[in-house]
């Protein structure tokens, strides 16, 4: 399941994002503008931490957002979106003043990000909880400045997460835990759902239905290859077995290995297919894994 944290930061990834900072009294409310060219619109994300805010807090915090008024800060963090997302050529140059401009395929014109009109919708991310009834309140608040809320809690992360199903199986042996959790919580954070033990099994859940369901349903095996993989001879080999067997099954590409302190003769003498089967290795790091793996996985 994907923290709220995890879906402020990854939400709305069709947008250009500009990290800014709001003239406002509390300097820990973090805040974003959202660029949609196609859409020809921007917006404002708010990011509120601390899971003990009462409804006063966030009606002050509408009185200090002045729509069309407030002069926001860059605080100089861009992200831009996939490129299966923008089906275009993204200009950003970090001068003064600051460039961000588009322009789509086919299309002669570049677009300046200070063309494009601000709408009135601001989203709202906090861990504190409001009862209907006060969410109501914010909103008619919102509407009373010109402003179209949606405040989003952990509920809405709860709720967002009963309907993500997984897209990617990680197969690792036990004794490399620590290498599967961060593969894990990277590709969550990323907001990719994987079917990963810590997350998937629950207390009384049948061990052998739940790993079968998610090696046939997801889209991707990710396999931690290393002397302890090859050396397990029970659910690891059981995995591969079944993921290698889907493969010939459905004629297409399903395994991405990442290779953790094997050499290629190791491989080898584990599967010889698997070595002309392109992998990844672990030295590479976290965060280049995961973003490869990401891609590997929506492509």
């Amino acid at each position: 399941m994907a923290t709220l944290r995890e879906y402020f930061d990854n939400d709305f990834n069709y947008a250009i994002r500009l990290n800014v900072k709001l003239p406002i009294n509390d300097p820990a409310v973090e805040a974003a503008i959202l660029y949609d060219f196609a859409a020809f619109n921007a917006f404002l994300t708010c990011y509120v931490p601390g899971d003990r805010h009462t409804i006063s807090k966030f009606l002050g915090l509408l009185d200090e957002i002045k729509p069309g008024a407030t002069q926001v800060l860059l605080t100089g963090q861009v992200f831009l979106p996939a490129a299966r997302f923008f089906p275009g050529y993204l200009d950003v140059r970090n001068t003064n003043p600051f460039v961000l401009r588009a322009r789509f395929h086919g299309d002669s014109e570049w677009i300046s990000f200070t063309d494009i009109p601000h709408s009135t919708r601001l989203f709202i991310y906090s861990e504190s909880h409001l009862t209907d009834s006060q969410v109501s309140r914010l909103k008619e608040k919102g509407r009373e400045l010109k402003l179209q809320i949606q405040f989003r809690s952990n509920n809405h992360a709860a709720e967002r997460s009963k309907h993500e199903n997984p897209l990617a199986f990680i197969s690792h042996d036990s004794r490399d835990k620590e290498v599967a959790r961060q593969i894990a919580f990277g590709l969550q954070r990323l907001l990719c759902p994987v079917w990963y033990d810590e997350f998937s099994l629950k207390v009384g859940d049948n061990l052998r239905d739940s790993i079968e369901t998610g090696l046939k349903k997801c889209k991707k095996c990710i396999l931690i290859l290393s002397p302890n993989f090859f050396a397990n001879g029970g659910w690891t080999k059981k995995e591969f077995d079944s993921i290698f067997t889907r493969e010939i099954l459905e004629e297409r590409k399903l395994i991405l290995p990442i290779w953790h302190g094997v050499s290629k003769q190791s491989v080898f003498d584990y599967c010889p297919s698997l070595l002309n089967v392109k992998g990844l290795n672990w030295e590479l790091g976290e965060e280049v894994i995961c973003r490869h793996l990401y891609n590997a996985i929506l492509n």
